[in-house]
C-alpha cells in the first residue's frame, strides 16, 4: 500500500510538471504512446523487466503499443506470445543484424516476415557488431559491414528488396552517418517508405544537424531516445536534442524510450520524464504528440 501510495505521488507530480493538472487520470499521461525502442528480458544481457510484465505495466499506464527491441535475438515470437498473455496493447517485434543471427543475412530476414502472426516489423542494420561501432570503440573483433569502398555490399541490397517486398521498417542501427544517408537513399530507390534512423545525435553515429536534415528530406523519421540523454557518454543531451528537433522539424522525428537497462527507471516511468523535460524545452503537448503517438504509428500502419 506504501509503495502504491508513492506510485500514485509521483504520477500526480509527474502530470502537474508536464502542464496536466492534478486531476488528470494516469493513463491519459501516455494514452497513445508508442515506445519503438523498447529492451526487456529475456536477454543475454541483464535488463530491469521482462517482456510480458513490460506489457502489462506499459498497458496499465495507458500506452498504445511497444517494439521489442533485442540486440541478439529476433523478438516476432516474443511479440506474439506477448500479445496472447498481454492483451490490450500492440506489441511488435524486431531483427537486429548482428552476427548472432549471421549478420546481414537475407535468410533471416526472409524467417522473420514468416513468423505466425506477423508482427515482426522492423529490420534494423547491425548495432552493437556494426563496423562503425566495432571501430569507434577501437575493439578488436570481428564486424558486421554494411559497405566497403563506398559501396553498400550487395547482401544490405538484397536485404533491402526483402524489407521492401514485406513492407517492413528499416532502421539504421550503428551505422555512421554517411552510411545512414546512403541506406536511406538506396532503401527509398528499392520503395521502402518506412524508415528510422536509429538515435542520429549518439555515439557512435553521431550525425550533424545538416545530416539529419538531409535523411529528412528524404523520407527517414530521426529516432530520439530518452536514454541517449542519461549518460554523458552517449554525446547528446536534452538541450541538443531540442535543437536537433526544432531544425529538423518534429514531422520528421520520432521519440523512443531505449530503455530496459538495470538501473535506469522503467520505460513508462522513462516517458513521463521524457515529457517533462522536452515541455521544458519549450515544446508543445501536441508536438510531443506528434514524435510519440502519431509518427510511430504511421510508421506501424496503425493510423
Amino acid at each position: 500500500m506504501l509503495r502504491l501510495l508513492k506510485l500514485l505521488a509521483y504520477m500526480m507530480a509527474a502530470c502537474a510538471c508536464l502542464g496536466f493538472a492534478q486531476d488528470t487520470p494516469p493513463k491519459q499521461l501516455l494514452s497513445g504512446v508508442i515506445d519503438f525502442h523498447a529492451h526487456c528480458d529475456p536477454d543475454s544481457v541483464p535488463r530491469s523487466i521482462d517482456a510480458i510484465d513490460l506489457a502489462r505495466l506499459a498497458r496499465e499506464r495507458g500506452m498504445r503499443g511497444l517494439i521489442l527491441k533485442n540486440h541478439f535475438d529476433p523478438t516476432a515470437t516474443l511479440a506474439y506470445v506477448v500479445r496472447k498473455e498481454v492483451p490490450g496493447i500492440e506489441v511488435f517485434g524486431g531483427l537486429v543484424l548482428n552476427r548472432s543471427v549471421g549478420g546481414i543475412n537475407p535468410a533471416a530476414v526472409e524467417h522473420f516476415t514468416a513468423v505466425k502472426g506477423g508482427w515482426g516489423r522492423v529490420v534494423w542494420m547491425p548495432t552493437f557488431d556494426a563496423e562503425n561501432q566495432v571501430r569507434f570503440l577501437k575493439e578488436n573483433r570481428p564486424f558486421v559491414p554494411v559497405s566497403r569502398h563506398g559501396e553498400l555490399l550487395p547482401e544490405v541490397k538484397e536485404v533491402l528488396r526483402i524489407i521492401a517486398q514485406h513492407r517492413l521498417i528499416l532502421a539504421t542501427g550503428h551505422s555512421s552517418a554517411a552510411e545512414d544517408l546512403q541506406l536511406i537513399r538506396t532503401a527509398k530507390s528499392y520503395g521502402i517508405q518506412n524508415i528510422v534512423v536509429t538515435h542520429p545525435m549518439n555515439t557512435p553515429v553521431s550525425m550533424t544537424i545538416d545530416q539529419m536534415k538531409q535523411a529528412a528530406a528524404m523520407g527517414a523519421f530521426l529516432e530520439f531516445t530518452y536514454s541517449g540523454a542519461l549518460d554523458p557518454k552517449e554525446g547528446a543531451t536534452i538541450s541538443d536534442y531540442a535543437k536537433a528537433i526544432r531544425s529538423v522539424g518534429p514531422e520528421h522525428c520520432l521519440l523512443s524510450s531505449d530503455l530496459g537497462q538495470p538501473g535506469h527507471v522503467l520505460h513508462p516511468d522513462g516517458w513521463v520524464a521524457f515529457f517533462q523535460e522536452l515541455r521544458a524545452q519549450g515544446f508543445t503537448q501536441q508536438q510531443i504528440d506528434r514524435m510519440s503517438k502519431t509518427n510511430p504509428a504511421k510508421l506501424l500502419g496503425l493510423l
